[in-house]
């Protein structure tokens, strides 16, 4: 596979760039906690820039681009930290009314997995709910749920019991394909947060001083930096070759290029954000440092449409054939 990006995958992902820069600088994404991580204006502005219909056919109202492009926008949305059920509405696009233009928010969760934690309840106007019979548009209303304490708090979460069922919106193929390119959609955050910290690492490494030189310029750092580079272009590569499989299946499993995409972003992300708070030191463990908001993002997301030990599980059966 050839992952050179071409002018126009690089202008779209230069303009979702300028886009979160001016929109979603960290100051706002920060305020965001306080409106239960979602502003309407805001996410109008995404949905106008096309990230939820982005895939839709151009006489449905979208761009008609694919997979491979779609994980270029989201490696940008997670470089920002851009918070919201973004996976999720934009798979939703063309199946929920609304979603593909931002006038509706729609979340979901998978039902195979316990607990069954919705994010965003609050902020949401539809919630899908996927399962091995199917893809299900669930009453808001229905569900008893309580509000926990989130581990990222741009990502408020409800526990949910009682949850019905509701009406089919999708057969259970769909709701198989909606898993696949839920999980590398999400993967592709995780690569934005890779990058993102390791960036921002290796910025404060040639600012901060320490016996008046660069702490940079430091061994131990350098290997940091070094292996969190390593890990982000690996994971990189895994991450645009799912996107493109999931546009051609003649190139080979998709099941696979999904898992080991979502494994290798995760762990880049987590152990990246994590590398990201020793390279900052003292200043790392601190609130008003923004590294701890990527780690508390990599953890949720790294659970998302399928957690390690999910797709470990699925790599360990695909190779043992």
């Amino acid at each position: 596979m050839d992952f050179t990006l071409n002018a126009d995958q690089e202008a779209l992902q230069e303009a979702v760039r300028k886009l979160c820069e001016g929109r979603f600088p960290m100051e706002r994404v920060r305020s965001l906690a306080d409106q239960g991580g979602v502003d309407r204006g805001l996410w109008k502005e995404l949905a106008d820039a096309g990230v939820f219909s982005l895939r839709l056919r151009e006489a449905d109202g979208g761009a008609g681009l694919g997979m491979a492009e779609a994980v270029l926008v989201f490696e940008e949305l997670g470089r920002a930290l851009v918070p919201g059920p973004l996976v999720w509405t934009h798979l939703a696009a063309g199946l929920v009314p609304g979603a593909a233009d931002g006038e509706r928010v729609v979340g979901g969760i998978d039902r195979e997995v316990e607990p069954l934690v919705v994010e965003y309840l609050d902020a949401i106007d539809v919630v899908l709910a996927v399962d091995d019979d199917g893809l299900w548009e669930v009453d808001k209303a229905r569900p008893s749920a309580r509000a926990v304490r989130p581990i990222d708090p741009l990502t408020p979460v409800h526990v949910a019991s009682g949850l019905l069922r509701g009406e089919r919106r999708a057969m259970p193929a769909a709701a198989g394909r909606w898993r696949l390119e839920g999980a590398v959609l999400t993967a592709a955050l995780l690569l934005g947060i890779a990058g993102a910290v390791t960036e921002r690492s290796v910025a404060y490494a040639k600012e901060r001083q320490q016996f008046d030189r660069p702490i940079g310029s430091f061994q131990a750092i350098k290997h940091l930096l070094a292996d969190m580079f390593v890990l982000t272009e690996v994971a990189r590569s895994a991450v645009y070759a799912a996107g493109v499989n999931l546009d051609d299946p003649s190139l080979g499993a998709q099941a696979r290029a999904v898992s080991g995409a979502k494994l290798l972003a995760g762990e880049a992300a987590v152990t990246n954000a994590k590398s990201a708070v020793q390279v900052h030191g003292g200043m790392g463990y601190t609130w008003e440092v923004d590294v701890h908001l990527y780690l508390k993002r990599a953890w949720v997301l790294d659970t998302a449409f399928g957690p390690v030990a999910y797709h470990a599980d699925a790599m360990g059966a695909l190779l043992r054939g």
